[in-house]
């Protein structure tokens, strides 16, 4: 039995050298990663055992991302397709202004068909928390009714749901967007909402800690967390709002922090540290993680606990 199991799609990511254009680039690297199993690898290097479900293809690129996060620690549960294909996104990074560029490639995927019923629902009401994210129900009409699905079923076990909006305008748009996640939202009790994407997708305007007070009292959440980026993060809980500030980090690679963070507050909740503290652990995990290449936060709790215990100045003795 995992504390956490979490359900997605995990791509393969290919990134030329930083700077260089894709369409003049002769190598690449190769990265597996995916917003649902980059926040299993986060909580289980925080302390909670996690194990990722998805529908993956019966090839050599789809052996490639479960051997990939299998190496990090992970418990897999896949249903292996004979359709569809994997997915794939490719990346540039270069500074302003051109910024990063990401280019998605996961038309027709193995992930699209998959249904609840494909899957050990019992697994998901054995653990402590099921995990998913809005990157999920975009990706196809069927996934909208699996991803509404394995949250009922969740928590129907007694199991707490967590949710990260995770917005991708190059998905849907935002009215898509509002309509299908709001409805999911009476079956969440932990939401996790970047600022950018409450204004984008949800039209909210004005002070994040409002945002989180007025999400947690609609629409009755447990909690929830407004990532600001820079800014840090608001946690909302029993109607009290926590400030958390960002640690300062030099940035290699920005992708997968928001994942890092999630992970890391889940697994620190789960090893029952109270909001406050369990933010502090997410805002160091997500700056550690801005200095690693690759998707996936790469790190030990030791590290972590240096960054929270000494103001984020520890890892630069």
């Amino acid at each position: 039995m995992s504390d956490i199991v979490t359900f997605g799609e995990t791509m393969l990511r290919l990134s030329p050298p930083d700077g260089e254009r894709l369409e003049s680039a002769t190598e690449f690297e190769v990265h597996a990663g995916g917003a649902e199993s980059n926040v299993a690898i986060a909580a289980d290097r925080l302390g909670a055992t996690a194990t990722w479900l998805s529908k993956v293809p019966e090839t050599p690129l789809g052996r490639r991302v479960v051997g990939e996060i299998r190496r990090h620690g992970i418990e897999t549960d896949v249903v292996w397709s004979h359709r569809g294909r994997q997915g794939t996104y490719y990346l540039e990074q270069a500074g302003e202004p051109r910024g990063t560029n990401v280019i998605y490639d996961r038309e027709n995927t193995a992930i699209s068909t998959a249904e609840a019923r494909e899957f050990d629902i019992e697994r998901i009401q054995d653990a402590r928390v099921f995990f998913t994210t809005g990157i999920t129900p975009a990706l196809s009409s069927t996934l909208r009714e699996t991803t509404a699905n394995m949250l009922k079923a969740a928590r129907q076990g007694g199991t707490t749901t967590a949710f990260d909006f995770n917005y991708r305008n190059k998905l849907w748009s935002p009215d898509e967007a509002r309509e299908t996640l709001t409805r999911l939202f009476p079956g969440i009790d932990v939401l996790v909402i970047a600022a950018r994407d409450a204004r984008t997708v949800l039209g909210f305007e004005g002070d994040p800690r409002q945002l989180a007070h007025k999400l947690g009292s609609q629409y009755d959440f447990t909690t929830v967390i407004v990532t600001r980026g820079s800014e840090g993060a608001i946690g909302w809980h029993d109607s009290v709002v926590h400030d958390q500030e960002a640690y300062e980090t030099d940035t290699v690679s920005p992708i997968g922090t928001g994942d890092a963070f999630t992970g890391a507050f889940i697994a620190r909740r789960l090893h029952g540290e109270d909001v406050p503290t369990a933010l502090e652990y997410a805002a160091a995990t997500a700056a550690i993680k801005r200095t690693i290449p690759g998707d996936v936060a790469l790190l030990s709790k030791d590290e972590v606990d240096a960054v929270v215990k000494d103001g984020g100045t520890a890892l630069s003795r």
